[in-house]
């Protein structure tokens, strides 16, 4: 699947694509940052905000542009609720070594989740796992939710799309080549999913437009399936519009309350 993404790794496009940057502060509070080696000695930094071991954690893909740091802010919402969060950067963002491209941003998808799975929880306990992708990092939360319907509980997909080909298209950007054989099987992917699923999606998104947030949610195989649209919001205030209905809706989701 990785080996699809070349073209787009090998053209111009990613400078346009990845917005990566190097700020990172220290973690406060209960926070703590976690180092996951992926290959020749690198290392990506995510960041862990617990509130109770008991409770299911959230690994959470951001979107772009954006820093594990930057959700020190953001994670009390998930807190409060009763939610374990654990925040994911990607190459090149934060305190993260390499520079990003789709290939190792999908490779690297799987060796933090399954590094998280095994090393995080206490000795003798095991965590319940769910996955969320914002935006870009929607990519990686339909990877897993693929490849591990046996290690999560569901998936929950905010702002994002099927396939980077959509959004490439949707942007104007000229195309790398043909992209053909990356959208069928971004498709297939997503058809695969038989987590139960969330889609949220703001009904004023210019950058993703809500049609890639349906064509998603109807694309996704999950028979448990919903999709939440947040009236007057855009893509980077989906959030904050209205965050009650917006946290509500993935704490129900989540802890079934």
């Amino acid at each position: 699947m990785s080996g699809l993404y070349s073209k787009v790794d090998n053209s111009s496009l990613l400078m346009v694509l990845f917005y990566p940057r190097r700020q990172h502060s220290n973690p406060s509070g209960s926070a703590f940052d976690l180092k996951v080696p992926v290959e020749n000695g690198l290392t990506i930094v995510c960041r862990a905000f617990p509130v109770d071991e008991n409770n299911p954690w959230i690994l959470y893909f951001h979107g772009n542009g954006e820093v594990v740091s930057d959700y020190d802010g953001i994670a009390p919402m998930y807190n409060e609720r009763g939610l374990n969060l654990l925040v994911a950067d990607y190459r090149g963002y934060g305190a993260s070594d390499g520079n990003p491209t789709f290939t190792d941003m999908v490779k690297d998808a799987v060796t933090i989740f399954d590094h998280v799975y095994h090393e995080l929880p206490s000795k003798g306990k095991k965590y319940e796992w769910y996955v969320m992708g914002r935006s870009l990092g929607s990519i990686s939360a339909l990877e897993l939710a693929a490849k591990f319907p046996g290690k999560l509980k569901g998936l929950i997909v905010e702002s994002g799309f099927i396939s980077v080909t959509g959004l490439i298209e949707h942007l104007g950007l000229p195309s790398p080549g043909d992209l053909s054989a990356l959208e069928e099987e971004n498709r297939r992917l997503a058809g695969s999913i038989k987590l139960p699923s969330l889609v949220i999606h703001g009904d004023q998104d210019r950058l993703v437009p809500l049609e890639q947030g349906k064509d998603l949610y109807e694309t996704l195989g999950a028979d448990q399936k919903e999709l939440l649209v947040i009236p007057r919001a855009d893509h980077n205030d989906i959030m904050f519009v209205d965050p009650d209905h917006y946290m509500k809706a993935i704490k129900k989701f989540v802890l079934g309350e």
